[in-house]
């Protein structure tokens, strides 16, 4: 447990034997390098379990949590409590001693939140009835059909309704717990803690890009894969649907039954995505900012125009503002030692 301090706000994350390490660790380590850049103790951290002492994670390292229940109740409700999701969260939905502890302190935590399949507990004890909630791709479809008093948003890194945060899986927490500190102190400060951690402040695009697109590249097989493999490559490259068609030995028309099937998208919008993805990290990167019609030449998307119209359906911002979110720091980040 970090050292109290008066105007540091209390921040508790709830752990339990094969739980997600990256769930406790991940979003812990927001709000520990929050502290660290800002000079000061802004949040006062510590990790909650069934009882004090070990547990052990699903991915077998070990963790001391600080307090139980009982613990925690005698110090009163915490600023946040966030519950972390991992393989074991459909047992504790069978315990009463979380369900009722959560119940307990609900009404007095300002933000009560799970990352990943943490959201399960939070909805076994009702907390996120008729709320918008999300989950882990691979579980939205489970948490939905087994709590219909929850609208599931299966896209989302992050969702928060009436004071109950939820998030998508694993390094979603990361986003959730960055944006808890852009909300507290500033996106200043948050960009900073992005920064050291080598994240995006705002993770652009929803968890569709690493769940169904994933999923469709690792289901493409033998010459489609071979195809796939080359536009990664190359996204820029004179691709049009004849040629892709041809270097497979089919026909245009069958290339995009293929893409359908497998892909549920077509090839112009397989590529068109690859080629944004392209345009997006030359944007942050590229000194000085290129212009939009240099961009979009180069990554053969249009005019100046129809690339920022591309961009802002893909990534929800429009280039400029997407390039002064996340491009260069202005000035250096204050150099810290490894938290």
């Amino acid at each position: 447990m970090t050292s109290p301090s008066p105007h540091a706000r209390r921040v508790v994350l709830l752990a339990y034997p094969d739980c997600q390490v990256l769930d406790v660790c991940g979003p812990w380590q927001v709000f520990a390098s929050a502290n660290t850049l800002a000079d000061q103790p802004l949040y006062e951290l510590s990790l909650v379990a069934r009882s004090p002492g070990t547990l052990v994670t699903n991915g077998g390292l070990a963790m001391m949590a600080d307090l139980d229940w009982q613990g925690l109740e005698a110090l009163g409700a915490p600023d946040t409590l966030l519950i972390a999701g991992g393989s074991g969260v459909f047992q504790q939905c069978r315990q009463r001693h979380h369900i009722d502890g959560l119940r307990e302190l609900a009404p007095d935590i300002r933000r009560l939140g799970a990352i990943c399949s943490g959201a399960f507990l939070l909805a076994e004890a009702g907390l996120l009835d008729d709320r918008q909630a999300t989950t882990h791709w691979r579980h939205c479809d489970a948490l939905a059909r087994t709590y219909p008093r929850l609208r599931v948003i299966p896209d989302a890194l992050y969702v928060e309704d009436k004071g109950r945060y939820t998030s998508a899986g694993v390094t979603a927490g990361i986003d959730l717990a960055l944006s808890m500190v852009e909300d507290d102190h500033g996106a200043a400060l948050a960009g900073r803690v992005a920064r050291e951690l080598v994240m995006f402040l705002h993770r652009p695009g929803g968890q569709a890009q690493f769940s169904e697109a994933l999923l469709g590249q690792q289901r493409a097989t033998g010459p489609l894969r071979e195809l796939l493999d080359q536009l990664h490559a190359d996204p820029a490259a004179d691709h049009d649907l004849e040629s892709m068609a041809a270097r497979m030995s089919v026909t245009p028309r069958h290339l995009s039954r293929l893409f359908r099937r497998h892909l549920d998208t077509t090839p112009g919008a397989y590529l068109t995505r690859l080629r944004l993805e392209g345009a997006r990290m030359h944007l942050l990167d590229a000194r000085p900012a290129p212009s939009l019609e240099r961009l979009a030449a180069q990554w053969r998307l249009g005019r100046a125009e129809q690339l920022r119209r591309l961009f802002h359906r893909q990534y929800g911002v429009s280039p400029s503002v997407y390039r002064q979110r996340f491009g260069p720091a202005t000035t250096p980040a204050k150099e810290v030692p490894c938290p």
